[in-house]
């Protein structure tokens, strides 16, 4: 059981972590080309690199949170970039595996 416990503590200071910031690929270059769209096929894939728009991440728990207010700011603003760069509104975020985890986006 301690060992459970201990890796488990370590999965949680590791999520945790990477969520710091948050990158988001915006586009792709290839030869000098910058791309505004994921490319179509696997040999132009391989050969581009990502260019990420960074946002600052939260260190908070969002597991307990209910409503869409209850998110930290910086939670919130991530899912409104995300649906801005898509072009498409983002109605539900989920913050866990059980159904009253599933938030609706104000």
């Amino acid at each position: 059981a301690d060992d459970v416990e201990r890796l488990s503590g370590e999965q949680e200071a590791a999520a945790r972590a990477v969520l710091k910031e948050l990158k988001i690929a915006t586009a792709y270059e290839s030869a000098g080309r910058r791309r505004e769209w994921f490319p179509a096929d696997a040999t132009t894939l391989a050969g581009c690199q990502p260019v990420y728009e960074t946002l600052p991440g939260w260190d908070e728990d969002i597991t307990g949170c209910r409503k869409w207010n209850d998110l930290p700011a910086n939670a919130r603003a991530y899912v409104r970039r995300v649906a801005e760069i898509m072009a498409v509104p983002i109605r539900y975020v989920s913050v866990g595996p059980d159904r009253a985890q599933t938030l609706v986006v104000e």
